[in-house]
């Protein structure tokens, strides 16, 4: 997923323009996983240097070319994999057609050497105290959410986490079994995919993620809010939980590879 601007193939972060120093990494693409019809799991397996020391939350950028410019675009995709795995890092790319891109990382292949730039970005856990935690995605915004869920369980974590995660139809479904053992394993883990298009056989939760936090969340003294997707979403979520009440609430807004908001 790329950050806002922050850039993630799908999906982009904000802070991903900040001007910065970053290492180099080179890297082997090590498993490929089409995990929906336009959502692909990459791990890159690094060579050089053989480890890479990041926050969970954070992203790496790759210089990719660009069909139009006269130099390479760049283009981050946060990390979804915990820091524990220093050897190797997993992306999620939304395929957006004729997106420099989706372009470039779709075109990879098992055993291709790659190289990117990082790790970057603001947007990572933060000591909260003994707040609990609120996580809210929509599409791929779910890759840091799951570095930091991983993260945080390593950690033996003990406060209550809500990962609520907004995806349009069935088809868009991954990832599922994977929370929903974390959240059976761990009874302070609270996971629900709501779909705002759902097809005809769905049972689980319907409407727009930021109906289920309307719906779902009573107070915000004791939270703390983490949010990650398209503009729309980040926007009524802050405005909903500033209407609640006060608590720490931090961003990363996602873009498509073309310019435009990453559809809810």
């Amino acid at each position: 997923m790329r950050p806002a601007r922050s850039a993630r193939q799908g999906s982009v972060p904000a802070s991903a323009h900040a001007p910065m120093a970053l290492q180099l990494y080179h890297a082997r693409v090590d498993q490929i996983r089409n995990l929906t019809h336009d959502v692909r799991e990459i791990v890159l397996r690094l060579t050089d240097p053989a480890e890479i020391h990041f926050k969970a939350g954070q992203f790496v950028s790759f210089d990719v070319p660009h069909p139009t410019l006269n130099r390479p675009a760049t283009r981050a995709y946060s990390i979804a994999s915990p820091p524990v795995q220093k050897g190797r890092i997993t992306l999620l790319l939304n395929l957006i057609p004729g997106g420099p891109g989706s372009t470039y990382l779709f075109g990879l292949q098992e055993g291709d050497a790659t190289q990117f730039k990082g790790p970057a970005g603001s947007f990572y856990l933060k000591e909260d105290g003994q707040r609990d935690l609120l996580f809210v995605a929509t599409g791929t915004g779910i890759a840091p959410f799951r570095s930091m869920l991983d993260h945080l369980l390593e950690s033996g974590f003990s406060r209550s986490a809500t990962l609520y995660w907004g995806l349009r139809s069935q088809k868009d479904l991954y990832y599922q079994k994977e929370f929903e053992a974390l959240a059976a394993q761990h009874r302070n883990i609270r996971f629900i995919t709501t779909l705002s298009r759902p097809e005809p056989g769905w049972t689980g939760t319907t409407g727009r993620v930021t109906t289920l936090v309307a719906e779902r969340i009573a107070s915000v003294a004791n939270l703390s809010v983490y949010l990650c997707g398209n503009s729309g979403m980040i926007g009524e979520v802050s405005s909903l939980m500033t209407q609640k009440g006060l608590c720490p609430i931090r961003k990363e807004k996602w873009y498509d590879d073309a310019g435009g908001a990453a559809p809810d």
